[in-house]
């Protein structure tokens, strides 16, 4: 299965690179525990998925509205969030990177990561 190829317009970033910038914005913003988990092959809807914690709703609210920004600056410019009602969890669809925001203990309830990938790539230390 070949890697899927990105709809947006102005990238020419290949979805590896942009995890990678991601997870590194990620880690610049002080966002904890980065986790990035490899979809390429496993899944049909993004080829890399990130998962991370914020300290508190408004800050896992402010990580998804940077990384927005941060989406569009390199030319995602359809990116979807859901989840900012009670900012527990917090999905940022970056179509071919796929962002995962939680609050500590809603991160522990749900474990992406185990649900996904038992051979993740840690990140960041938390």
């Amino acid at each position: 299965m070949e890697p899927k190829e990105s709809t947006q317009k102005g990238s020419d970033l290949p979805p590896s690179t942009l995890a990678d910038r991601v997870c590194r914005f990620l880690d610049e913003n002080k966002a904890l525990d980065i986790v990035k988990i490899d979809l390429a092959g496993k899944s049909a809807f993004a080829d890399a998925m990130i998962v991370a914690n914020g300290t508190s709703g408004r800050f896992v609210r402010a990580l998804a509205d940077k990384l927005k920004e941060f989406f569009h600056k390199n030319g995602y410019t359809d990116i979807h969030i859901e989840g900012t009602t009670t900012c527990d969890w917090v999905l940022v669809d970056g179509h071919d990177v796929i962002v995962h925001l939680f609050r500590p203990e809603i991160r522990e309830l749900y474990n992406l990561e185990k649900m996904w990938s038992l051979d993740f790539q840690h990140v960041s230390e938390a």
